[in-house]
């Protein structure tokens, strides 16, 4: 008896996939700009972290986790290893000890304005080929997907 049920074999090639392209740039975007970092005994995640606080005299653990997307977890982890290489300090808010303030350490201050021209020169060497518009565009159409989802948090996988 023959079986009704057909099995579609047909494979969509995987180079065709924009997901495809996005994350092959990204990764090698990524891996450049950590082989950059070397010398620093910084990673990529610890860089995103102490950016994004260089322009914060202090900052909660969870307004930093909400605004470069990871959740608290992560953060506190990478806070961990900072705080371990001493470019982050922690302290218990005097008035209730279940929460935390971190702040740059003045090692972390005098490094920042050097890893950001190493993150320049990565995004230069990757992107030189594209016009100003164009990065713009690629800008604003990665901005877009991102409302049109939601997306808030980066992926842990």
């Amino acid at each position: 008896m023959k079986n009704s049920a057909v099995l579609d074999l047909s494979v969509s090639d995987l180079k065709k996939h924009v997901g495809f392209w996005l994350r092959f740039v990204s990764n090698h975007v990524s891996h450049a700009f950590a082989r950059k970092l070397l010398a620093s005994g910084v990673t990529v995640a610890e860089w995103v972290v102490i950016r994004e606080m260089f322009d914060d005299e202090e900052i909660s653990p969870g307004v930093l986790a909400e605004r470069i997307g990871m959740t608290r977890g992560g953060v506190s982890k990478l806070v961990d290893r900072l705080v371990t290489k001493k470019l982050v300090t922690r302290r218990d808010r005097s008035d209730d000890r279940r929460f935390q303030s971190i702040a740059l350490t003045g090692a972390a201050r005098r490094m920042i304005p050097q890893l950001a021209k190493l993150a320049d020169q990565n995004d230069e060497e990757f992107f030189h080929p594209l016009s100003s518009g164009e990065r713009a565009a690629l800008i604003a159409t990665m901005k877009k997907l991102v409302q049109a989802h939601g997306l808030q948090t980066l992926p842990t996988e």
